[in-house]
Parts: C-alpha cells; structure tokens; sequence
C-alpha cells in the first residue's frame, strides 16, 4: 500500500552527485567501501570515519526505501548510536518502554519489565520508525564530515560486479552518468537480505523458512493505550492467531497480525480487509488512518561464514531472523560495532588482518543465538500441529496464576547483546567473586557515576578500568588508557560483587576482554596482544 507523506521524511538523504573517480584514467583504490546504504551501510561508515578511516559507501538509491520497517531499537544499539554522536536525538525523538504485557484471549496473562534496575542512561527499547534511524545517523554522518571525517555517501551508485582479488576487490558501478570502476582494499556488504553481492558471489544462507503470513499496518490514531507492548495468543477480537501493538511516534501505531499460510495476499491487503481487522481489535469508537501496510513471512537463516577474503558481510545480508524479538538491526548494529575497531587496527597497521576472523566467529556466534531465539518464538508464536497448540496454551494457561510458568511463554525473546563466551579474544577469567554478567567476553552495562555514566568514560578505544586500584594515568609500556573510578553502588554491584577490587580490561566495543584483581603488567600486556589477534588463543 502507498506511504502516508510521514514517511517520505527521509528520502534522498544522500542524493546522486558526480565525483572525481567517475573522471579518473584508473580505478581509483580506498581503503573501505561499503555496499549498501541501510542504517548498517550508514553506521559502518560512521564507525570508520570516525576513526579517521577514508571510507566510500555505495548505495543503488538516494536515502531510504518505503515502510517503517524496525521501529524496536534497543538499550545496546542506542549506547553504540551514543557512542557513534546520535544517541540522543533518536532518544529525544523515539517513544520509550520497558514494560510488556502478553495476553491469551481476552485475559492478560502476565506483565514483565526488560529493565527493573535503575543506573542506566538507556532504557530497555525505544521505538522510532527506520526512516527516522537513518536519518539521525546520516545526519551525524554530515556532521563528521564538517569536522574531517573522510567518509564519502555515493546515491545512485549501483554495484553491478565485484572481481575480488588476493589484495583487492575491484568494483564495477552504474550511475545516471554511465559506468565507471573503482577498488577497495576491503568490501563490506552491507547490501540487506536480498543482497546482490551475496548473489554475485555464488553465496547463500543457510536454515529454515517459515510458513506463515503477518500483515503489517502502521496506523494514527487516538487511543488510550499505554506505551507498552502488548501481544494477543488467539485473540478475543479474532484478526488472527496472534496480535502485536507499538506505539511509534508522531501518533503512530505499528499493529501486527498473524494471518496463517495459504491466503491471497492480494485480498488481504485490500483496504477494506485491512480496516476490518483492525477496526474487530480496535472497537468502532477508535479513528484511525493508514499509513503503510504490508505483509511478510520470514526466515532464520545466515550465511556459513561471513568473511571471504577481502569481503566482509554484516547485518541483513549475513544473517536474517523473525521479526520476533526485534533482533533483526539491533544484531546488524552489533555487527558493525564488532568489525569497526578490528578494520580500523587492520588498516592502520596495529593488528594483523587475521583479526578479522574473530568478527566471523564472533558475529556468527551472535546470529546463532538471535536464529535459536527467534526459532524458538516463532515456533511457541505459531504452532505447526494439534498437539503442539494443546501445549502452548496450557503453558499460557498456567503462567497466568503460577510465576514458575511464565519464562516458558515466548512471545518473542527480545534483544539483548551477545556475550562472546570461549571466544579467541578473551583471556580467562581471573576474578573470583565477580560478577558474570561482567565476565570476560560480555558487554559493559552502564553504570551511574557522579559526573555521568561509566560508557561515556569507558569511551572507543582499548581501557583499562580499575577500580579500588590506583593506578597511574599513561604509565610506561603499554598504549592504555587507564580510568580510576571509585567503586561504589551500581559500579561496584556490577563489577566487582565479591570482590574487593578489579582491573578490567575493556575492548573499543565495550565487550570486557579479561579481568584480574590487581595489576599485573605481563598479564595486561598478553591479554592486550591476545585481545588484537597478535597472540594465538591457548
């Protein structure tokens, strides 16, 4: 169905414009170039160029494509954006939640918060249409470009071929001014689910498709619904076999239906039958209009590695999962957040490319995670046989008046980042007492601190965190920062449990890659080699 104007906010963000290559006798070489202009394609440019890392992004349109698409974005993406300048519009402007409540019939079965702790600048999700997203990071992009970050946006500028080579990859584009040739030292395809590049590759993804039809319809209306997210098992009003509904801003709704396999999809996507749906859900007091409608299915699948040489996947075009959990871009932002540092060490020489192999093993370790969580909704969601339904509701049935019950409902296991157990990065862990959310291969919760949050002191670089240990600022034989920080509250609660006091230290992605209780110069330093791909894993 066509797009309300609201979502035409975002189009030609980066319109075409002639550059120098096109004009070149050679192709010229980059460092970096980026296939595709999603918020994944945007944000790896972002990641680089921040870094000081010349990067080229080429992308077949002008800026966003039609729909909402992602609304859900979650407390990790939003302390990467953060991190990257553009956390806080999307937060100023994004509708946030914690709480969701799930509902069989015309009963509610339970409630649940993804944040009951406070000390956090974030919270759980906030809600804010792609097109949206996308903005604020390219407008964050237009920022660092004033300021000297070499970071190039190429609209219509289509990939048609890559060669790739031993030392190279060499790019065949069509513009609106014809053809023309350029090479990169490394290309990252961040093309989406249907990905060309994947395609010119000879690649494929690997997993399951699932049979069963959702209609989207992104609405405004005027209703009293709390911003929360609620979703129906077999709902009373019977606009399928299962509902979803999101606030959005600007008086948005996202409103999901799940509509089964063998329908006409021409039908239901009528305006009438969209509108009886919904009006069956909503009651007939409630005006609403309609924005966008759409309907999809859906699959789990990723590709068998997602680096090939020179070439390097991340996002949509690596891996796909239900929409269930919201785990699609937060995972892509994932991904950019794990492969930015180590391309960055890789091209300024400080690591060898080989590091570039843990992103594989990392981010593939992360898709599995999101594929089993997502499975595992999809198949609690939409049941495939008589007796697996009889199950699924008894379950329901029990987790409205027994707590033991409710973590077997799965209505989609939302997003949470991925901690890289047993992964070549880490050191072993040598902290007796901590606590394991802090483990070696975790992401770094926040914490308060009397002049902000620990993450905006943690920053983008490798540190080292101590706490309870003093230890000098840029000491001799190891390029470290070091952060002293009191450790008290939500800190010490977070870091050191048991323990009486820490040293931490932290990779650029705010992953924890090892951590002792006291300073140990050799230990940091092969810890530091081991975490830069210099020292092999034991």
């Amino acid at each position: 169905m066509p797009l309300d104007d609201r979502y035409q906010l975002a189009f030609r963000l980066y319109p075409y414009e002639r550059c120098a290559d096109q004009d070149a006798d050679a192709p010229v070489r980059h460092p970096v170039v980026v296939m595709g202009g999603g918020p994944i394609g945007v944000a790896t440019a972002l990641d680089l160029g921040l870094q000081g890392i010349p990067v080229v992004l080429l992308d077949d349109h002008e800026g966003v494509g039609q729909g909402s698409r992602a609304i859900c974005f979650a407390k990790r993406t939003m302390e990467i954006a953060h991190r990257y300048g553009c956390g806080q519009p999307m937060l100023d402007k994004g509708v946030r939640w914690n709480v969701g409540k799930v509902f069989h019939d015309d009963r509610q079965v339970y409630e649940f918060n993804l944040l009951p702790e406070d000390g956090h600048r974030y919270p759980a999700f906030i809600n804010l249409q792609q097109p949206y997203f996308e903005r604020f990071l390219v407008e964050r992009v237009r920022e660092a470009q004033a300021s000297g970050a070499p970071i190039e946006l190429r609209g219509r500028n289509r990939v048609d071929q890559v060669d790739v080579r031993d030392d190279q990859v060499v790019i065949d584009i069509t513009t609106p001014d014809g053809p023309y040739r350029i090479a990169a030292d490394w290309l990252i395809g961040c093309d989406g689910a249907s990905s060309p590049l994947r395609k010119m590759m000879g690649l494929d993804f690997e997993g399951r498709v699932f049979e069963d039809n959702f209609l989207i319809a992104d609405i405004t209306m005027k209703a009293d619904f709390p911003t929360e997210r609620w979703f129906w098992f077999e709902p009373h009003f019977k606009s399928g076999d299962s509902a979803l509904l999101h606030r959005q801003p600007d008086g948005v709704w996202r409103v999901d239906f799940q509509l089964g396999w063998n329908i006409d999809r021409r039908e239901e996507l009528k305006e009438e039958n969209v509108r009886r749906r919904l009006n069956a859900m909503l009651g007939p007091e409630v005006e609403y209009d309609l924005v966008w409608t759409s309907i999809y299915t859906f699959q789990c699948r990723r590709m068998r590695k997602f680096r090939h040489g020179r070439v390097i996947f991340a996002g949509d075009a690596a891996h796909q999962v239900s929409p269930f959990g919201a785990r699609g871009a937060n995972s892509g932002i994932q991904d950019v957040d794990n492969l930015g540092w180590k391309l960055g060490l890789v091209l300024t020489g400080k690591a060898p490319d080989t590091l570039l192999d843990s992103y594989d093993a990392e981010r593939r370790m992360g898709a599995d995670e999101n594929i089993l969580n997502s499975s595992r909704s999809t198949d609690f969601i939409t049941p495939k046989s008589r007796m697996s339904r009889v199950f699924r509701n008894a379950v329901l049935d029990l987790a409205e008046h027994h707590a033991f019950a409710r973590p077997l409902v799965n209505s989609g296991r939302l997003s949470v980042p991925c901690v890289y157990d047993d992964m070549p990065l880490n050191t072993p862990d040598a902290l007796p007492g901590a606590p394991a959310r802090t483990r070696p291969g975790a992401p770094c919760p926040d914490a308060p601190l009397e002049d902000g949050f620990l993450l905006d002191r943690l920053g983008g670089d490798f540190v080292l965190l101590a706490l309870g240990v003093d230890l000098p600022d840029g000491f001799n034989g190891l390029d470290l920062r070091v952060l002293n920080l009191s450790p008290v509250g939500d800190l010490a609660s977070r870091y050191l449990g048991d323990a009486v006091s820490a040293v931490y230290l932290i990779r650029p992605d705010q992953h924890v890659a090892a951590r002792w209780p006291e300073f140990d110069r050799a230990a940091v330093r092969a810890a530091l080699r081991r975490a830069t791909g210099q020292e092999p894993a034991e």
